[in-house]
């Protein structure tokens, strides 16, 4: 899907960087443009809070205190 949403935002991209400025054309595609933008922002955003949380580091022991490595 994040495939489909960078070619919309390209074609949006290009729409908006070839109309001639100050035209409806121009400011359409602009809109265009920003409503990909924000989508895909929604979506970077979706993912990021799925993301699982790291571990913590350990507060006791000398084992894990320094150095936290986990694949």
């Amino acid at each position: 899907m994040s495939t489909i949403n960078a070619l919309s935002v390209n074609a949006a991209v290009s729409n908006a960087s070839n109309s001639t400025p100050g035209t409806v054309g121009n400011a359409a595609s602009l809109l265009v443009l920003r409503k990909a933008m924000d989508a895909q922002e929604a979506g970077a955003a979706a993912l990021l809070a799925a993301l699982p949380q790291q571990p913590a580091l350990a507060t006791e022991g000398h084992l894990g205190r320094n150095l936290n490595t986990y694949a």
